[in-house]
């Protein structure tokens, strides 16, 4: 009877280790990705804004930026601006890969934010919250500063 009493308790005790391990994973992987650098360049007359910023993933794994929503715009799309030769169109973009332990520039000529429907009045000067969601589950609200055009050259 006491070899079962030890035994379950080394099991339980196994369980509960394993556990904590599993838990302090998920919670390192939890602030995998980073933000810095993030701003808004605003335009006059509830013309479409642009969101720029720096990810910076610090796990072992690429992620998957997979969607962005804000409460401060109706919508907020993920763009990549793309040169054709002489010309340069706009496409929509269904995610952005983050690499393991390095970053990527969402940054004026390339990818891009769309921001659309200003749900109230934005000006230079303010900030605004973008959510933005990653493959791993984990999801950054994160503060945007809105510049005028002429504080972003």
């Amino acid at each position: 009877m006491s070899i079962k009493i030890k035994t379950f308790a080394s099991l339980s005790c196994a369980l509960a280790l394993s556990f904590g391990v599993a838990s302090a994973a998920h919670a390192a992987g939890a602030n995998a990705i980073s933000v810095k650098d993030a701003w808004v360049r605003w335009l006059p007359n509830n013309l479409p804004a642009a969101g720029y910023a720096t990810l910076v993933n610090a796990s072992d794994k690429p992620v998957d930026l997979v969607d962005i929503s804000s409460n401060d715009y109706g919508d907020a799309m993920l763009h990549q601006t793309v040169s054709n030769g002489s010309s340069q169109k706009m496409v929509m973009v269904d995610k952005l890969t983050v690499p393991a332990h390095g970053q990527v520039s969402i940054a004026p000529g390339g990818y891009h934010v769309m921001l659309e429907d200003a749900k109230h009045k934005i000006a230079p000067g303010e900030t605004v919250h973008l959510t933005l969601k990653f493959s791993d589950g984990e999801t950054l609200d994160t503060p945007f500063a809105v510049k005028s055009p002429a504080q972003t050259k």
